[in-house]
């Protein structure tokens, strides 16, 4: 099975396997955010996909 490209370029798996992504919705209109919504969604989030999504989307990530 082929591993979803669009998929695995906004996911990084660290050294023990957990998944972590970007949080959407930054790229622009931020000005209206308070400072301190702008700082919570800079911060990776930590994902937590079921064995079935992982091996439908990444099969040989490691993860």
């Amino acid at each position: 099975m082929k591993t979803n490209k669009s998929y695995t370029k906004r996911i990084k798996v660290t050294k023990n396997g957990k998944l972590v992504a970007r949080k959407p919705g930054q790229n622009h209109f931020n000005a209206r955010q308070s400072g301190r919504q702008r700082l919570n969604r800079k911060r990776t989030q930590l994902l937590a996909l079921s064995k079935r999504v992982t091996r439908r989307f990444l099969p040989k990530s490691g993860a």
